[in-house]
């Protein structure tokens, strides 16, 4: 089975920024995509930014410029980084990975952006 931990999560204030990390451990190799989703409070999960092998998809237009995902295949990593974060940014992240056509998902991190 694969597991997926999220972190770096926290309170920040409008324009700051914050790196979420996700650790991929099992049954796992570096060319799984992985990617984030979000979910606002009050709203449905959304597809935020994607990453399969060099090729990475961003779905939230307020987004782009701002946030950067990136992976470090020596530890099963994936990060988001987020800058000029917005008040609109404020949700739970999770972090998924597809093995051989299988979404695995991790318990999110929240992310708040509030002055």
């Amino acid at each position: 089975q694969v597991q997926l931990v999220e972190s770096g999560g926290g309170l920040v204030q409008p324009g700051g920024s914050l790196r979420l990390s996700c650790t991929a451990s099992g049954s796992v190799f570096r060319i799984y995509p992985m990617g984030w989703y979000r979910q606002a409070p009050g709203k449905e999960r959304e597809l935020v930014v994607t990453m399969t092998g060099a090729d990475i998809t961003n779905y939230v237009d307020s987004e782009k410029g701002r946030f950067t995902i990136s992976r470090d295949g020596s530890k099963n990593t994936v990060y988001l980084q987020m800058n000029s974060l917005k008040p609109e940014d404020t949700a739970v992240y999770y972090c998924y990975l597809n093995r051989l056509g299988n979404l695995y998902w991790g318990k999110g991190t929240l992310v708040t952006v509030s002055s």
